[in-house]
């Protein structure tokens, strides 16, 4: 037995963030890396780099990754927010304030560790994690390597002999810094533009979906009222000379009016329908926010189970529970035993009964089953109520053997 995957929507959402998470987290982790690196080479090179200099060169080392993982938290809602038109130069108020926090951080860097390469590896960094439009970003990028092996060579001449190991690893990776973030949220722009595609999709097909069904329930529609105003205008012309025919036109006329009334509700089931595994997961959920200990056992093959008359059962003993419930947990299950399909929903203080007749309560569970030969039991047992229904497989595909006899 296995639990239901989660919905496909709510799955990929997760993965759109997960992955959201690993780009920015390795974008800080990389300038963090390369800040750490500066810092050593300052302390071995720099003759000055002592006393407070080192103070001041933590604290502008931690304010760049703050503003830069607040310019990263800025660059996902300004994409999300370019997605509904708004203009990509548009800077709220805290993009601005984290963008001059880190450029003037890594002038300040840059003038510390006595290197023009760190400080234009950080601006080249910051302008990077801007939100460019398409076919900028590659250029600024182009343009910022450039300047930054132009640093590199400026930087080297300064850099006494036998040195140059750590300073060659420091600037290495400053060079880096500003391609690998391009890189980063590059591959992070297109994972949002196929979500984005996804999330139109889906609604394209909610869209079909209800045209389909407008466009069924016009042609039955359409069809029984044709037919009933011509038995009516049949019944119209008789009722004088043959009241008879008459009266027999007027009674067609109210069958058709039941097989439309048939028809619609049969066209909405179909349309209802939710496979199983959804439609037990939703129960435990509902049943979890509630403030239930719930316990959820379903069949790795629960879809091939009767949705149109397990469904509503599942539904109504949930409610059932919510509203006449106040126990501690609850139980919900369906398996497979043999050619039956079993579903038990349990819980440790007895609902009651819904109203009275047909289709409502535990009367309207028995009805329901009984029209699929079907069975339902109930009762208390260790100070648990138990429904439990089995119903038979209805359908071939159920069975790769074909259906008992």
């Amino acid at each position: 037995m296995s639990r239901p995957d989660p919905s496909p929507a709510s799955a990929l959402a997760r993965g759109v963030t997960a992955t959201w998470w690993y780009t920015a987290s390795s974008v800080v982790f990389f300038q963090i890396t390369m800040l750490a690196l500066w810092g050593l080479d300052a302390a071995l090179r720099v003759d000055g780099f002592r006393g407070a200099v080192p103070v001041g060169f933590l604290v502008c080392a931690l304010l760049s990754v703050a503003a830069g993982g607040v310019l990263l938290a800025e660059y996902r809602r300004e994409r999300r927010a370019q997605e509904g038109d708004e203009p990509w130069w548009r800077m709220p108020r805290w993009s601005a304030v984290a963008l001059a926090v880190s450029l003037l951080s890594a002038i300040a860097l840059g003038l510390l560790a006595d290197a023009v390469v760190l400080g234009v590896g950080l601006v080249a960094f910051t302008l990077c994690v801007r939100p460019w439009p398409p076919g900028v970003r590659i250029r600024l990028v182009i343009l910022l390597v450039v300047l930054i092996v132009a640093a590199w060579f400026v930087d080297a001449t300064r850099v006494p002999a036998g040195e140059d190991g750590i300073f060659a690893v420091s600037a290495l990776f400053a060079l880096m810094l500003a391609p690998a973030t391009a890189l980063s949220l590059w591959w992070w722009d297109i994972v949002l533009a196929l979500d984005h595609a996804r999330a139109v999709e889906s609604r394209l097909a909610a869209v079909q979906e209800r045209l389909r069904l407008a466009g069924d329930l016009h042609d039955l529609q359409g069809h029984h009222l044709q037919v009933i105003a011509l038995q009516l205008e049949l019944a119209e012309r008789t009722m004088e000379r043959d009241p008879a025919t008459a009266a027999e036109h007027v009674r067609a006329a109210h069958r058709s009016v039941d097989d439309a009334r048939r028809g619609t509700r049969e066209l909405a089931s179909r349309f209802r329908g939710v496979p199983l595994p959804d439609e037990l997961a939703n129960a435990a959920d509902l049943l979890r926010a509630a403030g239930l200990r719930v316990e959820l056992e379903v069949a790795a093959d629960a879809a091939h189970a009767s949705a149109e008359v397990l469904g509503p059962i599942i539904r109504e003993c949930t409610t059932n529970i919510l509203k006449h419930g106040g126990g501690e947990w609850a139980r919900v299950g369906l398996v497979r035993d043999g050619w039956m399909w079993r579903l038990e929903v349990a819980n440790d203080t007895r609902p009651g009964v819904g109203a009275s007749g047909p289709g409502s309560g535990l009367a309207g569970i028995a009805e329901r089953v009984g029209t699929v030969g079907g069975q339902v039991d109930t009762g208390t047992a260790d100070d648990a109520f138990r429904v439990v229904v089995t119903i038979p497989a209805a359908t071939s595909a159920d069975h790769p053997g074909g259906v008992p006899r």
